[in-house]
Order: C-alpha cells, then sequence, then structure tokens
C-alpha cells in the first residue's frame, strides 16, 4: 500500500493559490477552477499527498461553481470538520494524510447518488487520466473509473 503523506518538499512545490488554498485554507473563486470542467476519466488526488480523493464517475455539475461530487472514492482519505468561520456552520472537508483544505460537504446533492455535494476547490486536487492511472500507482482504483470514450 502507497504512503500518503504531507512534504516540506510538496508544499515548496505549490503554486501560491495552491498553497493559499490547501494550506491557510482559502477558497478559489467561483468558476475560476482548473478542474470544475473536466470530463475526462480518471481521478482527483490530493495536490500534496497523492492520496487518492474522488473519482471522476462521482463528479458531476452542481452549478455551484467548483468541482462537485457525490462522494469520495477512499472515505478513509478524507475528513470532516465542523467549520463554523463565516458566521455559519458548515462541513470543512480535508485530505486525511495531507491535511489540505479541500473544501466543503453541504447536503444538498444528487438524492439517488447519496445526497451529498462535496464541493472542492480545483487547487487542492491534481488529475489523473485513466491512461496514467496504473503507471502512477492507482491501478487498484481503475474499477471506479468509467472506460475512456
Amino acid at each position: 500500500m502507497p504512503k500518503y503523506e504531507k512534504s516540506e518538499e510538496a508544499i515548496s512545490k505549490l503554486s501560491l493559490e495552491q498553497f493559499r488554498v490547501t494550506q491557510q485554507n482559502g477558497t478559489e473563486r467561483p468558476g475560476t477552477g482548473a478542474l470544475l470542467g473536466n470530463k475526462e476519466p480518471g481521478i482527483y488526488v490530493d495536490i500534496v499527498s497523492g492520496e487518492p480523493l474522488f473519482a471522476s464517475a462521482d463528479k458531476y455539475d452542481s452549478g455551484c461553481g467548483w468541482p462537485s461530487f457525490t462522494k469520495p472514492i477512499e472515505p478513509a482519505h478524507v475528513t470532516e470538520l465542523r467549520d463554523a468561520s463565516l458566521g455559519m456552520i458548515r462541513t470543512e472537508v480535508r485530505s486525511a494524510h495531507g491535511d489540505s483544505h479541500l473544501g466543503h460537504v453541504f447536503p444538498d446533492g444528487p438524492r439517488d447518488r447519496g445526497g451529498l455535494r462535496y464541493c472542492i476547490n480545483s487547487a487542492s486536487l491534481r488529475f489523473v487520466h485513466r491512461n496514467d492511472m496504473e503507471a502512477e500507482g492507482y491501478g487498484a482504483y481503475l474499477d471506479q473509473v468509467e472506460d475512456v470514450a
């Protein structure tokens, strides 16, 4: 089993926006994330630790301005914390090993797919295309990604 962890080397390679979002609990402006419109098959991993977080099969267009997913690919890789900032109660989502701020989860997702909306910042993710998953060590997740058209 691969070891996923936060390292100074990984942190040093982050762009200013990636650092602001993942390490300082920031949020990218709605509609600006590089992965928002991505419809390619593959998985989304933590930009810091590489731990698998979400599958393209669980991504959907929620209209909220950030990539949205119905569930994590590996629930153990996602932690949920109470967030009382901005004068409201929300549930923050962080990567378990990288401790990166990912976004928030809301109970307004598609009912037929569990009812949750994981609203995630593109800056906290790296996309691994289905064709590259085996070579990058994510072959165990190929069965959770739809076939390339």
